[in-house]
């Protein structure tokens, strides 16, 4: 939207219908080459006699048939032969070799001769010429593509998905949760609505905002609802939509973009998945100049060309904030950050109840339950959550949604599907079963553990079984002593199969794996570490293709990589000792529980604390 001297906005020029001019000139042409191309072979003088061999020529002459011959060049000559009943009949032939005693023969044949004229046929001459300028007319066309100039094709053109006011709208209403988010966009909001206000006031508004948040947190959706509460169009493009395999193609889907903005202010420019188009220039082994480098300067060059007061804000959303290049992040272009977290357990229970409207829900559903059920879960999730319990209710022919669709649901998006097929002998069964038992018993018996949810020895994804927590409470910083109780749960499931069967499986992997990480990061990350100190050691790894440096380099001695790994071992080391430890003392407790697998696959929490009388911890606020 533009301004006057007097601060009112004026309305933008509707853009014209249809192609522009030079398209329609450029495809007039296009059609009418296509046309004469396909007159010159239809219309062509040799295809109007019959085309025959020579041999059949020369047979025909030796058998007096020919009445008479016109040499058109020194290959090509066309005629008439003879039919019954004083028919005749045109034709063609190609002379492979030159054949000198041709013309004896003919006349020593009575053959009727005439040459061809001296004057090409304006036919001929177009025909010789038609391929050389129907090739440099494409080329012609092509590298006007390539320059932006013409539309003719669609390579050039955007490819952004126009969303008009008359469209269903969504709102803020729709998103349930990212007040913090909400909060900084009404103001893009506010200016689309009254810009007036802000003009006042001398106020700029940034041209760009991106969104950054991980993936299903809601960005595109957030991006949706300014559009829609502003009342303006939308304008939806993907990253990965500007480059192609033409060169000069995405800069000029940049251009067009932008330019389709203008025509349509105000508006809403949204660019999705912005690093796939606006990583770090000169990335990579070789650096060098590409076509996302030269899509990602034409973008800085429209930001920079267009001011606010066009009307026109550009909204982009990325889940790697940090492989962008910093040329896109300066004050005049995407200068204003909004965070997209994760929800937290209120929010998730509101984005449940949001989704949980449009389906027929039973009276004993909880959402708070479920949020408290599902953390780590986002918002696009937490939908699908919602669907897959819809769709397990489908199945059983229920005419509601169960809590226990809903569990079925969380479990397969969480673990994976249930794979019921899988044939499982008993001895691995029941060791599987001593495996699991051991993680879900030192639950019990760890102050700072989290609440055990359920263990199942049903294999779901690539595990055989599962022992799942849930946490009280969403934490968003995690302690020493939880770290510590966290890797002596991982060693629960080799500490039980040594315990009952003198060895352990190749079921322990990952859950050393996970120690390991886990330790290490105590060591050289977090400073908690009783021999190392609160130090932090190593560089953070950069991908190279980000344009980060291509060689890693260690930032402490050899000594000091002595020290981290002893310091390593003993922190896992004293773990794997205190889950020995425990589950030696409570091997009868241990046994049981494992049998109990073994009969009934799944054991919630209720179910273990009614077998062993245990009380709900303090932390626990079921």
């Amino acid at each position: 939207m533009q301004f006057d001297d007097n601060n009112s906005p004026k309305i933008p020029k509707k853009p014209e219908a249809g192609p522009p001019r030079n398209a329609k000139i450029s495809l007039i042409v296009f059609v009418a080459l296509l046309v004469a191309s396909v007159g010159l072979f239809l219309f062509d003088g040799s295809s109007v006699a019959a085309p025959i061999p020579y041999s059949t020529f020369v047979a025909h002459l030796e058998e007096g048939n020919v009445e008479s011959v016109r040499i058109v060049d020194q290959r090509l000559i066309q005629g008439t032969l003879k039919g019954k009943a004083g028919a005749t009949q045109e034709f063609s032939t190609l002379i492979p070799y030159v054949d000198n005693g041709l013309l004896d023969e003919l006349k020593a044949r009575d053959v009727k001769l005439e040459g061809a004229s001296a004057e090409l046929s304006p036919l001929r001459v177009l025909g010789e010429l038609f391929p050389w300028i129907f090739g440099f007319f494409l080329v012609w066309m092509v590298l006007r593509q390539m320059q932006g100039n013409n539309k003719a094709f669609s390579f050039g053109k955007s490819r952004a998905k126009k969303y008009l006011t008359s469209d269903k709208k969504i709102t803020f209403a729709d998103v349930a949760g990212q007040k913090e988010a909400k909060y900084e966009l009404l103001e893009v909001v506010d200016y689309l609505k009254n810009p007036q206000k802000f003009v006042k006031m001398g106020a700029r508004i940034p041209k760009g905002v991106l969104l950054v948040g991980m993936p299903g947190t809601g960005k595109t959706l957030l991006a949706k609802a300014v559009a829609g509460e502003a009342d303006v169009p939308f304008f939806h493009m993907s990253g990965s939509d500007f480059v192609e395999m033409f060169v000069g193609v995405g800069a000029s889907r940049v251009r067009d973009l932008f330019d389709q903005g203008r025509k349509s202010a105000p508006c809403i420019l949204f660019i999705d998945e912005l690093d796939a188009v606006g990583r770090t220039r000169g990335a990579g082994y070789g650096g060098g100049h590409d076509e996302r480098e030269q899509t990602l300067n034409q973008m800085l060059v429209e930001m920079d060309g267009f001011d606010t007061k066009d009307g026109v804000i550009i909204l982009a959303a990325t889940n790697r904030p940090d492989v962008l290049d910093p040329a896109l992040l300066r004050p005049g272009r995407f200068d204003r950050q909004v965070i997209v977290a994760m929800p937290d357990i209120k929010e998730r229970e509101d984005i449940l109840k949001l989704h949980m409207a449009k389906v027929p829900i039973s009276s004993d559903i909880d959402a708070s339950r479920l949020a408290r059920a599902t953390p780590g879960m986002s918002g696009a999730d937490l939908a699908n959550m919602v669907n897959e319990a819809t769709l397990f209710a489908v199945r059983r022919e229920h005419t509601e949604v169960e809590m226990q669709d809903f569990e079925e649901a969380r479990d397969k998006i969480m673990m994976g599907i249930a794979r019921s097929s899988l044939i499982i002998s008993e001895e691995e069964k029941k060791a599987t079963a001593y495996h699991e038992a051991g993680h879900a018993l030192l639950h019990y018996y760890l102050p700072n553990a989290d609440p055990l949810h359920k263990v199942t020895i049903v294999p779901r994804g690539r595990a055989l079984g599962l022992a799942m927590s849930l946490p009280a409470k969403d934490a968003y910083s995690r302690s020493r002593g939880w770290i510590r109780d966290r890797i002596v749960i991982s060693y629960g499931g080799f500490a039980a199969e040594t315990i009952v069967y003198g060895e352990t499986t190749t079921g322990t992997t990952q859950d050393i794996r996970q120690a390991t990480d886990l330790a290490h990061k105590m060591a050289c990350e977090w400073g908690m570490s009783e021999e190392l100190g609160p130090v932090s050691y190593g560089q953070e790894e950069e991908p190279i293709f980000i344009g980060k440096e291509i060689a890693q380099h260690k930032d402490y001695s050899e000594d000091t990589a002595k020290r981290i790994d002893r310091a390593v071992f003993n922190i896992l080391d004293e773990a794997r000792k205190k889950a020995f430890e425990v589950l030696t003392e409570h091997r009868d407790q241990l046994i049981s529980l494992a049998e109990e697998l073994i009969r009934k696959e799944t054991l919630l929490d209720d179910d273990i604390k009614a077998m062993f009388g245990f009380a709900d911890p303090a932390t626990s606020e079921a």
